[in-house]
């Protein structure tokens, strides 16, 4: 198989989670319409062998990968052409497969009707997208004791084309959401490896960041930062609709609110609308298990604002914790609670 290498721009990390193409499989090769001709044997015979399969377009899913970065900018793909057979019955090579590979969680889709074609998400997974032609029969195929010269032989079957979108849901088992400005990619920098983009304006993070929580020896979680949600997000206001299909695979939610005096949402409005939301974008979403952060303790000017969202949270049977990633308050705990709803499984959540 032949499979695609990644291209410069995704060794340096740039992040694209869609991405529309088109694959091609190879046409098959087509039959030899050949006469054994040798010294002592006037009439050999019909010998045509027949031609080679051509070769399939694969996708697989690449542990390795975290973009699309690759199908951005070459959009065609087309796997190689089975060889023509030839005489003395040989018969033309296979068209190799042409292997497409693309991060785990991809979920692939008919770009016409939109339905859902496969959904690789573990490491080595495949799917074939085209099948490619079966190669033509040779002239000695078709010989027989009223036919004993057959002048032809079968073409080779063309290829398959059809268009593809390729999606990225990244696989977490948490999910950061909240607001621009909530907190989101300290709260990951500080708890994690990972090092997003961090500053004091909004839509500061303009794609996800995966970083893993380690709590003990054994004991780990893979956080993801989504950037910030606004309203109208479902429907694509500040690019949400594209940042909330990787909430979908979430194991969990954890909202971040801002309770500082600098926010200038009220915490109560801010967590509902965040939720709506999703809702809108998902009603499943909703079912998911969900913990409330109150963020930012280290300006404690926002008193007024925790003490509202706590009353909330607990008037409505809220899992609710207030933790401030600059100095550290409160994230141990929080840590340890997402790391027991990760390891209570999916099926409870």
């Amino acid at each position: 198989m032949m499979p695609l290498q990644p291209s410069r721009s995704e060794k340096q990390g740039i992040f694209i989670d869609y991405a529309k193409i088109m694959v091609s499989s190879g046409p098959g090769g087509r039959g030899a319409v050949s006469f054994r001709r040798e010294k002592y044997i006037p009439k050999g015979g019909p010998d045509g062998g027949g031609g080679g399969r051509g070769g399939d377009v694969i996708i697989q899913a690449d542990r390795n990968l975290h973009t699309l970065i690759d199908y951005r900018y070459k959009k065609h793909y087309q796997a190689p052409k089975g060889r023509h057979g030839k005489g003395k019955r040989m018969s033309g090579k296979d068209g190799e497969n042409l292997v497409i590979r693309v991060p785990c969680g991809t979920v692939i889709r008919d770009a016409e009707s939109g339905g859902v074609l496969s959904d690789l998400v573990h490491d080595g997974a495949t799917w074939i997208a085209v099948l490619g032609g079966r190669g033509g029969l040779g002239n000695a195929h078709f010989a027989t004791a009223t036919m004993q010269t057959p002048r032809f032989a079968q073409p080779g079957e063309p290829g398959e084309t059809r268009s593809i979108i390729l999606e990225l849901k990244l696989l977490a088992d948490v999910g950061i959401v909240g607001l621009p400005n909530a907190g989101k990619s300290t709260l990951l920098s500080k708890v994690s490896a990972a090092r997003p983009k961090i500053a004091d304006y909004p839509f500061t993070t303009l794609t996800p960041h995966l970083g893993v929580v380690k709590i003990e020896e054994a004991a780990s979680f893979v956080l993801a930062d989504i950037p910030g949600l606004i309203r109208g997000a479902h429907s694509g206001s500040g690019l949400g609709d594209l940042f909330l299909r990787h909430v979908e695979r979430c194991r969990a939610l954890l909202h971040l609110v801002d309770v500082s005096s600098a926010s200038t949402h009220d915490p109560v409005e801010a967590l509902l609308m965040v939720n709506e939301e999703l809702r809108q974008y998902n009603p499943e979403l909703s079912k998911k298990k969900q913990v409330i952060a109150a963020s930012k303790l280290d300006i404690r000017e926002g008193e007024e604002n925790l003490e509202k969202l706590k009353g909330y949270c607990t008037g409505h049977g809220l899992e609710f914790f207030a933790i401030s990633a600059v100095t550290g308050e409160g994230l141990s705990s929080l840590c340890m609670r997402l790391s027991e709803l990760v390891e209570v499984g999916s099926h409870e959540l």
